[in-house]
């Protein structure tokens, strides 16, 4: 299969479900050779059947847990030795839970803070070097929440919000050695993690999952593919005075100015 990624390594992390996957999926359409980390290998082994499927080159999958540091060295290592390369660096993996203030333990801090924000910047750390000499390109998927606070979603926020900043401090280094740093905000998305935060918000907030399911469907859903696409674009030789920004894709659901 040719395309506009032909020959190019891109590693999508929570790439086995939801928007990690569509992700993948569009960039080995257009010729990219997917590296997909999860921890299920049973969602893993799904995602890369359906990718090569459509005749896409068939993904190299790695099974681990992101918030351990061992597990980030591993998938570079992998990719180091099987590749030599990686272009493309996708920091998707990341789940923090929704729940009122109080009821929310230290442990779900640390833990939202491990995958998604750790990880980020672990796997941005090992790969620099190789996305450097690609002069290639990283897009962090973090949330609307990083700039719209929400009371129940104090955890989610505040680790989106960390990863907003660190992104943005990253962009600047990418400027001076050639590596495109760039965000997306996604809103509301019909993801099965989706499903388990609106069971987590009802909890906190006193309504049902099928309230907060149906406000949720009022204001907007987007789908996977939505995000994707821009992806896609950040990706691209498009994009390359693209730099250091932010974009949500959320259908104008957050608000703020930025």
């Amino acid at each position: 299969m040719g395309g506009e990624f032909t020959g190019n390594v891109a590693v999508v992390t929570g790439g086995s479900r939801g928007i990690g996957r569509a992700i993948a999926s569009a960039l080995a359409e257009q010729g990219a050779q997917t590296v997909l980390v999860a921890m299920s290998q049973h969602n893993l082994n799904a995602a890369a059947k359906a990718i090569a499927q459509k005749g896409a080159p068939e993904p190299m999958t790695i099974a681990g847990d992101l918030r351990q540091l061992a597990v980030c060295e591993n998938v570079h290592a992998r990719v180091r030795e099987k590749f030599g390369r990686c272009d493309i660096l996708i920091n998707n993996a990341g789940a923090t839970k929704a729940g009122t203030f109080l009821d929310l333990p230290d442990d779900a801090w640390s833990d939202g803070f491990a995958l998604k924000f750790f990880a980020c910047v672990r796997m941005s750390r090992l790969f620099w070097p190789m996305l450097r000499d690609a002069k290639g390109h990283v897009v962090n998927i973090i949330g609307g929440a990083a700039r719209t606070p929400d009371a129940n979603f104090l955890i989610g926020g505040s680790v989106n919000a960390a990863m907003a900043n660190f992104s943005k401090g990253l962009s600047q280094l990418g400027r001076r050695e050639g590596v495109n740093v760039n965000v997306i905000h996604p809103g509301m998305t019909e993801t099965d993690r989706v499903t388990q935060l609106f069971a987590q918000r009802a909890a906190a907030s006193g309504k049902t999952p099928d309230e907060v399911r149906a406000q949720a469907l009022k204001e907007g859903m987007g789908q996977p593919d939505d995000v994707a696409a821009l992806a896609v674009f950040l990706c691209s030789a498009r994009s390359r005075h693209v730099q250091g920004t932010a974009i949500a894709v959320d259908g104008g659901s957050t608000p703020g100015f930025y």
